[in-house]
């Protein structure tokens, strides 16, 4: 690079600030990249709610299907047969930010297209302890979005029982390239 090449660059680069990195979210690269408008976040209104909670006995899986969805959606799910799209990492964060983290994560996810993510909790020892309050607030505010469609525990390899698969409705721009490349195949 000559000297004039560099300065050029670095005059167009002067109010360039790096990205934060965050080791408690991770996304994947999607396969169809579109450019999405992002909502500002301080406009939505957080519904997940607090308050008085039924604690998930440990040995209980957690598991939620939304009705009208197949069981074998549910199965497949359960299997770990769905990539895992993005993932979120709640581990050792307390209730109030774990609330707002799992908001957010579940509204860009549904914004990107995404079908299917990881939500990592925590494993618990005991029915009280800190990662089980989180799982069965998961089991609380999962069914809460109108777009997860299930939920189960995942597999030992990506977490076993300190973590859930989550199954997202699929965005009305999915259902309409499906339809298409369907229509296609048919003529």
């Amino acid at each position: 690079m000559n000297p004039d090449d560099k300065s050029l660059f670095l005059d167009a680069m002067e109010d360039v600030q790096p990205l934060k990195r965050s080791a408690d979210v991770h996304w994947q690269p999607s396969h169809n990249s579109r450019t999405l408008q992002r909502v500002d976040m301080l406009q939505l209104d957080n519904f997940l709610t607090t308050g008085f909670l039924d604690i998930v006995p440990l040995g209980s899986p957690l598991e939620f299907k939304r009705e009208g969805l197949q069981q074998g959606v549910l199965d497949k799910l359960r299997q770990g047969k769905y990539g895992q799209q993005a993932s979120l990492n709640l581990l050792r964060l307390p209730v109030e930010q774990c609330r707002q983290r799992v908001f957010r994560f579940i509204y860009h996810a549904r914004q990107d297209g995404l079908r299917n993510v990881l939500i990592i909790h925590g494993k618990a020892r005991e029915d009280g302890s800190h990662a089980n309050i989180i799982r069965s607030y998961l089991a609380r505010w999962l069914p809460e979005f109108d777009e997860v469609q299930a939920f189960c525990t995942a597999l030992p390899h990506h977490g076993g029982s300190g973590a859930c698969y989550v199954a997202l409705r699929k965005s009305e721009q999915a259902k309409q390239d499906n339809w298409e490349r369907h229509a296609k195949r048919s003529r």
